[in-house]
């Protein structure tokens, strides 16, 4: 059992040609949620997957009432993906995590507590298993957003983090790109919603390809950013 901060909880899992990681991210997120006695379901978002994603969700979602699939026709983007499942999501909490199995569920419910004096939990990812470029690019990107926003946020992008649902009633997303973990955020912290971080582990995929580092979704962010940066301080 958990503490009573958390009583019902949406799990989400964008997910982009992860046919080889899906079901058993799905299967780790119920043996985790079933034993901790709360109100869950888990949503699984197809961004428009080209190989068996969508047919292993549909099927994951027929077997269990407390699973849905939402389908995207086309790839529409890593933001339309997140945007899509904050939508569905239907519980007081929301979290989500990436599809490709690259952080453990089991550290989901340590991250609950928080959520007492906190409006976002976000995981920082502990000796970030990905190549020297990519986490260079990382703390680059990074380090700008928090020039450009005044946050002092260790990982924008770790894809472990936990939501109070209702600040999605008040915060309108736009980005359907890579730039909607900096979007939300931005506008949550201008909103003066609470974020802390918590180190989580982070392990190596196994399975599937990476997409975010492709250059056209680097340079799509870059554009996007400088036109939330004009948005953000234009509101206040």
């Amino acid at each position: 059992m958990t503490d009573d901060i958390v009583k019902s909880l949406s799990v989400f899992f964008p997910c982009y040609n992860e046919q080889d990681n899906i079901e058993k991210v799905v299967k780790s997120a119920i043996e985790v949620l079933r034993p901790l006695g709360i109100d869950f379901e888990i949503i699984i978002v197809n961004d428009g997957s080209r190989d068996k994603t969508a047919q292993i969700a549909d099927k994951l979602a027929s077997e269990n009432k407390n699973i849905k699939a939402v389908h995207h026709q086309a790839n529409l983007g890593y933001g339309s993906a997140l945007q899509s499942g904050f939508k569905a999501a239907t519980k007081e909490y929301v979290f989500y995590t990436d599809g490709d199995g690259q952080f453990d569920i089991r550290e989901l419910p340590s991250l609950f507590k928080y959520m007492a004096d906190y409006d976002i939990v976000s995981g920082c990812r502990i000796k970030r298993q990905d190549n020297l470029l990519r986490k260079i690019n990382a703390f680059c990107w990074t380090t700008l957003v928090c020039i450009l926003f005044r946050m002092r946020i260790k990982d924008i992008d770790g894809a472990f983090k936990l939501y109070k649902r209702r600040i999605f009633d008040d915060i309108e997303m736009k980005s359907t790109g890579a730039l909607i973990n900096t979007e939300i955020f931005a506008r949550a912290k201008n909103k003066g919603y609470k974020i802390i971080q918590v180190g989580v582990h982070h392990y190596p995929r196994t399975a599937g390809e990476q997409t975010g580092a492709k250059l056209s979704v680097i340079l799509r962010a870059f554009k996007e950013l400088f036109a939330l940066y004009r948005q953000i301080r234009n509101d206040k």
